[in-house]
């Protein structure tokens, strides 16, 4: 019943049957400025949609739904669009095999999830060589898009195309993965997602995360290498929505998982981590949309200036000596800091039962081989250091041990260790950390000549 009821009010965002039927009116009328009415018929839906996203937006709803209300109403202004030119501007009344055509959703935007602010990524996709007919819808959409100020990345190509592109662009094969047609041929469409599963997904898994890792890599390099910047990038920063869509697709390459649940059913993520990753999805969505609301452009940069207006939007008060700026940054980076967990645990999976080891792609977060044996209560597994059981940190130094162990050894901790962790890290109270034993052992990592800073990433 929730789901239904917000399937319906997604639906009252842009009524695209209402739509079509003021389109049709306009086109029956004289042609004189037809172009112009149509155009503002169009832009009167996406500016209330628009409105009502931003109304929901500011009434609680999470970025995440936003986002994703957001892009149905840019799919009915698009197929309305595609209709209205195809049947009353640029008919083909006996079209060929070769006027086949479909308006396919890419990226972000195929996906299902739009920023107020972010581009429109299409694909119009041909069945062969360029027509006048498909040449002139092609360029009237674009024109009448552009027009209503929409942002556009926009590419023509056939279905061979599109696949022997995607085999040699690791960007457009990610945009491929989250493909969904919106207009037009669908039987068109759907031969490019069958051939793109079998010709293209289906091979070279090990490759493409390599890719996608360094690509990642540079990425935090230009946003900044931490994750804790005082501005910091909640796009492309290091903990921001990128890094948790990078997560997304090299899982969805190599398991060929399509939803969250699917993590769970693998094992890959236990449900509470998988709660943890829905919750900092949302909010890293919620910030971003306010974001882009408030500064009216595509802004991803979480500014000094903006920073307060953010947290009052958010609801964010003072409280115990700290104020709203205070508490909404500590949210954001417990988020970010979240998203580096999971991040950390899904490559640590992937290598550990599945991907084969590439040159520069997936690397051992901590290098060297060492031989130190594992001490009690922790084993040895498949090249990673692991816990016996999870019985061991029922002594809560163990959980600082580990890492210690770990470097000794030489070897990244196990996902299952990093995740049973993660659930007990609040019994390091605060009599633990005054500890002879949790304290030398911290400093053991600290100071280590091997590689303190990964394995204290890790603990971090």
């Amino acid at each position: 019943m929730a789901a239904a009821l917000k399937l319906a009010q997604i639906g009252l965002l842009a009524d695209g049957a209402r739509l079509r039927e003021r389109l049709s009116a306009a086109a029956a009328g004289d042609n004189a400025e037809l172009d112009a009415r149509a155009r503002a018929l169009l832009n009167e839906a996406w500016v209330e949609g628009r409105k009502r996203a931003k109304d929901r937006l500011e009434a609680g709803e999470n970025g995440l739904t936003v986002a994703r209300l957001l892009s149905q109403v840019a799919d009915e202004v698009v197929s309305a669009l595609h209709d209205f030119t195809t049947t009353h501007m640029f008919r083909a009344s006996n079209p060929t095999v070769g006027e086949r055509f479909a308006i396919v959703a890419i990226g972000g935007y195929g996906r299902g999830e739009l920023a107020p602010s972010s581009d429109l990524d299409l694909l119009f996709l041909r069945a062969y060589k360029q027509t006048p007919f498909t040449e002139s819808v092609t360029e009237y959409m674009l024109r009448m898009l552009w027009d209503m100020g929409l942002k556009i990345g926009d590419s023509s190509r056939t279905v061979n195309d599109s696949l022997k592109f995607a085999k040699q662009d690791h960007g457009f094969q990610t945009a491929l993965f989250e493909q969904r047609p919106l207009a037009g041929d669908t039987a068109l469409a759907a031969e490019l997602a069958v051939r793109f599963r079998k010709e293209v997904a289906g091979r070279g898994h090990g490759e493409y995360i390599a890719a996608k890792l360094k690509e990642r890599d540079r990425r935090h390099l230009r946003a900044g290498a931490s994750r804790y910047m005082v501005e910091p990038n909640i796009k492309e920063g290091k903990g921001g929505l990128r890094d948790l869509h990078t997560l997304f697709w090299i899982a969805r390459r190599r398991y060929g998982f399509a939803k969250l649940r699917d993590y769970v059913d693998a094992g890959v993520f236990s449900a509470e981590e998988m709660g943890r990753l829905r919750r900092a999805l949302e909010f890293l969505w919620t910030v971003r949309c306010h974001l882009h609301f408030v500064a009216g452009r595509a802004e991803e940069r979480l500014s000094f200036d903006l920073q307060p207006e953010l947290a009052a939007r958010m609801g964010y008060a003072a409280r115990a000596n700290r104020s709203p700026v205070e508490r909404f940054m500590q949210r954001y980076f417990l988020a970010a800091k979240e998203v580096g967990a999971l991040t950390r645990t899904l490559c640590a999976k992937l290598e550990a039962d599945h991907a084969k080891r590439a040159p520069g792609g997936l690397r051992r977060l901590l290098p060297g081989a060492r031989t130190a044996p594992a001490p009690e209560g922790f084993r040895i597994e498949s090249g990673r250091f692991d816990i016996a059981s999870p019985a061991v940190f029922d002594d809560p130094v163990n959980l600082i041990r580990m890492f210690e162990a770990a470097d000794a050894c030489g070897l990244d901790v196990h996902p299952a260790a990093l995740g049973e962790a993660a659930r007990r890290v609040k019994t390091i109270t605060p009599a633990v950390r005054r500890s002879a034993e949790a304290c030398a052992a911290f400093l053991n990592v600290a100071c280590s000549t091997h590689h303190p800073a990964a394995a204290l990433r890790l603990m971090n």
